[in-house]
């Protein structure tokens, strides 16, 4: 199972071309925001595509992150389950297959077993419908649902469903799925984290909400890929409003020399360099706003 740590996404967006000296680089503000408006009209390769698909941190570490900064299990902000009988089209059902998939990680994260099993019957169904319900082993999924003793082992297994399904679509030139598979989950995660934010004013929680600052450039990047498809472009022209309002958030990265250490018992090399979030109150409603905007189009 890939898991990508958020932290490592703002070093490899960030780091490249530093040499060997320690500086500061600032993303966001007037001098230094990106003009992304010429690549994003760029048709990427799908080997691409797919590169990119794999360094998104998935919506189980952001479910992970809430719950260890004290963030309460609330069923009231997911999807709920039985919506998932209106979603007809290729383009919603692979959309709120990352919807429940997110949500499916959120509630095995707070180990509500029995719950995830209607969830786990929303997944099945979507991923069903795009012919894909194969990669789960629904029976061995639903006997482990019934005891929280098997929440991490439930966890493990439908991520991995999930990243069999992943590359299965793009071996089948259905990258376009795939990006929409991710694009929902990330953007229900989001929208999860904004709620708990709120709700508890965690600055951890912020400073992880200013991070996805350089998340949404890359998936803005993927999703422009398939603007000839007009529902995508319609998705599309949302993920740019939310990206401009991600503009505000800077991020300030401080290259340190990475160092050689000794991490339990074996030779590592251990990256020294730092990143400090600046984002305020203000600025997570704004982003809370128009995150719940966009979810609610998806999942309606």
């Amino acid at each position: 199972m890939k898991k990508v740590i958020l932290f490592s996404v703002l070093l490899a967006a960030m780091s490249c071309g530093s040499g060997n000296q320690s500086n500061d680089a600032v993303i966001g503000g007037d001098s230094s925001t990106v003009d992304t408006a010429s690549s994003n009209s760029v048709v990427l390769p799908q080997d691409a595509v797919e590169g990119i698909v794999k360094t998104i941190p998935s919506p189980i570490e952001t479910s992970v992150i809430i719950k260890k900064a004290g963030g309460e299990y609330n069923k009231a902000i997911l999807n709920p389950t039985e919506n998932s009988k209106n979603y007809s089209s290729s383009f919603k059902k692979a959309l709120n297959l990352g919807v429940y998939g997110a949500d499916l990680g959120y509630i095995n994260i707070y180990e509500k077993n029995k719950e995830s099993l209607y969830y786990l019957q929303s997944v099945k169904e979507l991923a069903d419908g795009l012919n894909i319900g194969q990669f789960f082993d629904f029976e061995t999924i639903k006997r482990m649902a019934g005891s929280s003793k098997n929440a991490d082992s439930l966890l493990n297994i439908t991520t991995d469903n999930f990243n069999q399904i992943n590359d299965y679509l793009f071996q089948k030139n259905r990258s376009d799925q795939s990006v929409l598979i991710l694009l929902g989950g990330w953007i229900e995660g989001l929208n999860i984290m904004c709620e708990t934010a709120i709700k508890s004013k965690n600055p951890k929680l912020y400073e992880k909400i200013g991070e996805q600052k350089i998340v949404i450039d890359q998936l803005v990047l993927v999703i422009s890929s398939f603007e000839s498809d007009a529902n995508i472009r319609e998705l599309s022209m949302g993920m740019k409003e939310m990206q401009k309002i991600f503009e505000k958030v800077e991020i300030t990265y401080t290259y340190k020399e990475s160092k050689m250490e000794i991490v339990d018992g074996i030779p590592t090399i251990v990256d020294k360099s730092e990143s400090k979030v600046n984002i305020s109150e203000s600025q997570v409603l704004e982003i809370a706003k128009i995150t719940k905007d966009l979810r609610d189009k998806i999942v309606k």
